[in-house]
């Protein structure tokens, strides 16, 4: 099948980003020494839909060198970088995306690709296995299962599993230690803030910062915020997560309220219309306005359509301006989609080296478990976490301790 990209052309810049990222991923460079002479993965067909950029790329290059047959689409729209998807069709690799595509265009890509018939897919938000309950469920008695990359998939599956809607085995890479515990706070906390800088070429220190949301990501964004001196309000729903967030030194306050004292806001939440028209209506002159959530509808755009007195301009690369009628500019950043790769490049290639390492074990795990695995929703033995962990420490230089015989019966038997 014949790829469908912007322009082979660019496939040099591409690889040398490729190549780039390679030298800092050192378990997918374990796992392609491990399993490329055994073809571990040979003949199999797959799908691997996630944020088209580098990392992705050598993941999907990883899983090819291991045997299988590779197809990538994106996962979002304005991620998708068009180098690295001419340069994984120069390596060989099919691939259905290109940059700012349309929506139209994006459901197209996401049928091409399952149109390979996979049996092992990978998924990032969700909508790769909403087509297969939905309009392409013939595919189903050839999937084996899959896995999910991020918070907003989990809970897409998680709806399906629980009502028992579920209709083939699903791994939640998300919620595994090496995933969440690095990928969602130290990932999505640096690139958020390197997306947001990049972009706007303004200070952070000093500022006001409205974080909405404080799970993992929330945490991590708030962290870094903190860190280059800005003053930060968090926004929530849960009472834990909001006293954990003034345990940890920030101010927590109804969106109401810190819509009128924010300077930068970034949406973390996962939900639909954290910020709405009677937040926009109060906000300073000039705030900045950025998601970190994977669907664009933290903040609602129809809104701010809506309370924009003249057309919305762009103040500068990635950046839309809507003037309301008090003469305020509201400036989104990256039309509302996740600002960390529509404005940025993602996370640090260290941080994703632990999460696709995660998916490689998990597209192993379904592998080695076919047949056997029920149509629910899967957490990745506690082993391989560990086993990823240790991998990712020896290649930075660390190490940890060993139990002794007698301290593990201490610890574990009556």
């Amino acid at each position: 099948m014949e790829s469908m990209i912007r322009d082979i052309r660019l496939a040099e810049n591409g690889q040398k980003k490729i190549d780039w990222v390679k030298g800092h991923m050192p378990l997918l460079n374990y796992f392609n020494e491990k399993y490329a002479p055994t073809q571990l993965f040979k003949g199999i067909n797959m799908v691997v839909t996630i944020h088209l950029e580098a990392k992705t790329a050598y993941l999907a290059l990883t899983l090819k060198n291991c045997g299988a047959n590779v197809t990538v689409t994106g996962s979002n729209p304005l991620s998708t970088q068009d180098d690295v998807a001419a340069a994984l069709v120069a390596n060989g690799i099919t691939v259905f995306a290109t940059h700012a595509c349309t929506n139209e265009e994006y459901d197209m890509y996401l049928d091409k690709a399952l149109d390979t018939h996979p049996q092992l897919i990978v998924d990032d938000g969700g909508d790769l296995v909403n087509k297969l309950h939905t309009t392409r469920r013939e595919l189903i008695p050839e999937l084996w299962g899959g896995s999910e990359e991020t918070t907003t998939g989990v809970i897409r599956l998680r709806a399906l599993a629980e009502t028992g809607k579920l209709a083939f085995p699903m791994i939640a890479v998300n919620d595994s230690n090496c995933k969440y515990l690095f990928d969602n706070r130290y990932g999505t906390g640096q690139s958020v803030w390197d997306g947001i800088m990049r972009t706007s070429n303004l200070i952070v220190a000093g500022k006001t910062v409205v974080v909405a949301g404080y799970g993992w990501c929330g945490k991590g964004v708030a962290m870094r915020a903190k860190g280059m001196g800005a003053r930060v309000i968090v926004t929530e729903v849960d009472p834990i997560k909001g006293i954990e967030a003034v345990f940890d030194g920030f101010e927590t306050l109804p969106m109401a309220e810190a819509a009128k004292k924010g300077d930068i806001f970034v949406t973390v939440t996962g939900c639909k219309d954290v910020i709405r028209k009677e937040h926009m209506e109060v906000m300073k002159d000039g705030v900045l306005l950025a998601n970190a959530g994977h669907f664009d509808v933290e903040i609602n755009k129809p809104d701010l359509e809506a309370l924009s007195v003249k057309a919305p301009f762009e103040a500068r690369q990635n950046i839309t301006a809507y003037t309301l009628a008090n003469g305020h500019q509201l400036n989104l950043l990256g039309e509302g989609r996740l600002v960390n790769l529509a404005c940025g490049d993602g996370h640090p290639a260290e941080v994703m080296d632990l999460s696709f390492a995660m998916q490689f074990l998990a597209m192993r795990h379904v592998l080695k478990n076919k047949g056997k695995l029920e149509n629910k929703l899967y957490l990745l033995p506690a082993e391989l976490d560990e086993e990823v962990a240790t991998i990712k420490l020896r290649a930075m230089g660390f190490d940890v301790d060993k139990l002794s015989e007698e301290q593990w019966k201490y610890l574990h038997e009556a």
